[in-house]
């Protein structure tokens, strides 16, 4: 088995400090809480970001300046959001991607996301892919759903995705893809098998998939945009307390955890040393 690459969600869109107070929300809190994942095993940052009162924002500005204070205090993969919130429109989500970080997620299709509708059409996937590629930027496939796999071979075909990308499987979203742990293979033996994949458990099917992973070979995002607790009924203290346990239940099942530069190595990317 490849080192398994940790990859940490600190904050999302939907999350609030009234949801668990230990929330980022600034720019420094953000990199702070990135660098204190670094520190316990992370090798991936997936970002995204606020406004000062705490709501979702896409500003390539503000994206700028929390990559730049993550950047001088270590050298976690960056991987921006392009799903920013449910509401924004195409041209909101894809901003940041011009900033040329290393990877950006790509959501290939609509699904339901709780009450609200997750749209994702056709055109629209296509032209992120090829802002993704225009600006070097490695996508994540982002899978929600089943019929999400089919656009990414298509996508392939036509040349606007590499042929080895990491797919990130979302997993227990109201109205989207079941958490349940019968379908994690399914979905695994659906992709490319020169392909990486990750799992993201949502809320708690987070640790159960997690551990399913290390076991399958896979890799694992945890964080408080996906899971805002440790354990039933209790919140968790920071984003670096959720990969710390991951961390240690991959030694325990002798899982070497990889760093950023090995985790480059698996997913096919260059380390983008260049100022943001």
């Amino acid at each position: 088995m490849d080192k398994l690459i940790i990859t940490v969600a600190a904050i999302g869109a939907e999350v609030t400090k009234t949801d668990n107070p230990n929330l980022p929300i600034t720019q420094d809190e953000i990199a702070e809480e990135v660098y204190k994942a670094y520190q316990a095993g992370a090798s991936v940052a997936h970002i995204h970001a606020r406004k000062p009162d705490g709501t979702p924002t896409q500003d390539k500005e503000v994206y700028r300046e929390i990559i730049n204070k993550i950047k001088a205090k270590c050298d976690i993969i960056i991987q921006v959001s392009t799903g920013g919130a449910v509401g924004m429109n195409p041209q909101e989500r894809i901003a940041p991607v011009s900033l040329k970080p290393e990877m950006a997620t790509l959501t290939t299709g609509t699904c339901n996301f709780g009450p609200d509708v997750f749209m994702n059409t056709l055109p629209d996937i296509e032209i992120f892919a090829n802002e993704m590629k225009n600006h070097n930027v490695m996508p994540e496939i982002e899978v929600f759903d089943f019929g999400m796999i089919n656009t990414a071979h298509n996508l392939m075909k036509k040349g606007l995705i590499p042929e080895k990308v990491n797919f990130d499987f979302v997993m227990g979203v109201p109205g989207a893809l079941p958490g349940h742990s019968r379908y994690l293979p399914l979905l695994v033996s659906e992709i490319p098998p020169n392909c990486t994949w990750t799992v993201a458990g949502i809320g708690r099917f987070e640790l159960p998939l997690a551990v399913m992973s290390i076991a399958m070979g896979g890799n694992v995002r945890v964080g408080f945009e996906d899971n805002i607790f440790y354990s039933k009924g209790v919140l968790a203290e920071s984003n670096a307390q959720l990969v710390e346990r991951i961390v240690r239940i991959a030694k325990e099942n002798s899982r070497e955890i990889a760093n950023p530069d090995e985790a480059r190595k698996i997913f096919g990317i260059k380390k983008n040393t260049a100022d943001f």
